[in-house]
């Protein structure tokens, strides 16, 4: 039987057949996938063949092959920094929640995600949340983030799922999709999904006062059925985001406005760092880069994940 992954928790995979029929299934043996050192072999969003086995009058399925991925989105694994864990496979886009304060995004953190993104060809859409408990100026840091990411060709969508401004939006762009929601705790995914769709309760926290983080409230990445033809991942609030095995030279290419320049540099294999005549360097002084993305792009290069969890540098 073939059937889709709907939810991992470790051992124990919740799938769904094309008939809408659930199993609860295991893996038979190890899996390795080529090319890729992960945690966990099957995530959700995979479609798997897996055969049905009845013990004690209870049938449980047995999966023993997973179908090639359009895609996938990982992350570095929090105990193990040489492996990977996979959030989720199979994506038609991701919505990656932001929040200016309670709790804060960092455009690190945005960028390290975005660059991970697009290394796996997965489209992004930020969403800047809570945007009517914002002030004046806190706005107006929203609409300078939105003019950066637009000006380089991300959608960005300011919504509140209090006041359901823009819920309609993100609900059109997600029809005919599977879309996964990320971001880290507490900016919100939980309460937009139910905005969205009423009725699927997720559950939801309250902001911690000690450290301004969400508290997690989902263990697991888990896929949900909509009512309105979409299917959405809802994942683990993200504290940091480690961007997995790059090439130096290839960095770049993942930032798009960096990507349009390179043909314009006189040596074909720039870092644009400090090499003559390059047009990264040049287009980053006539402030037509933003140099919050620039230093992401640095921090990257120089593989400063060790300390992607926190950021010293004054968030733009």
């Amino acid at each position: 039987m073939t059937g889709l992954v709907y939810k991992s928790t470790g051992s124990w995979y919740t799938v769904k057949t094309e008939l809408g029929k659930v199993y609860e299934c295991r893996i038979k043996g190890k899996f390795r996938i080529k090319g890729i050192k992960s945690t966990n072999p099957i995530a959700v969003g995979d479609v798997v063949d897996f055969e049905v086995e009845t013990k004690n009058n209870q049938e449980s399925g047995v999966i023993y092959k997973i179908h090639d991925r359009t895609n996938f989105i990982v992350r570095k694994s929090v105990n193990l920094s040489k492996q990977t864990h996979i959030i989720a496979a199979n994506l038609d886009q991701v919505f990656l929640m932001i929040t200016i304060n309670n709790p804060p995004t960092l455009t690190s953190f945005i960028d390290r995600f975005l660059v991970t993104a697009e290394a796996y060809s997965i489209k992004t859409i930020l969403l800047f949340n809570k945007i009517d408990a914002y002030d004046e100026e806190t706005l107006l840091e929203v609409k300078y983030l939105a003019f950066v990411y637009r000006k380089i060709g991300y959608e960005c969508i300011g919504v509140s799922a209090k006041t359901g401004k823009n819920v309609d939006k993100v609900k059109t762009l997600m029809k005919g999709k599977i879309s996964m929601f990320s971001g880290h705790s507490g900016v919100g995914k939980s309460t937009l999904v139910n905005a969205i769709q009423p009725d699927l309760n997720l559950k939801t926290k309250e902001i911690s006062n000690l450290h301004m983080q969400g508290q997690h409230t989902t263990t697991f990445a888990e896929m949900f059925d909509m009512n309105f033809d979409a299917k959405i991942i809802d994942t683990p609030g993200i504290k940091g985001f480690g961007v997995v095995d790059m090439d130096r030279e290839e960095v770049g290419d993942y930032f798009p406005e960096i990507f349009a320049l390179k043909q314009n540099c006189k040596f074909n294999n720039c870092l644009h760092l400090k090499e003559p005549k390059c047009a990264v360097k040049e287009a980053l002084d006539a402030d037509e880069i933003t140099y919050s993305r620039y230093r992401s792009y640095l921090q990257i290069l120089e593989g400063e994940d060790e300390n992607y969890r926190t950021d010293n540098w004054d968030a733009n």
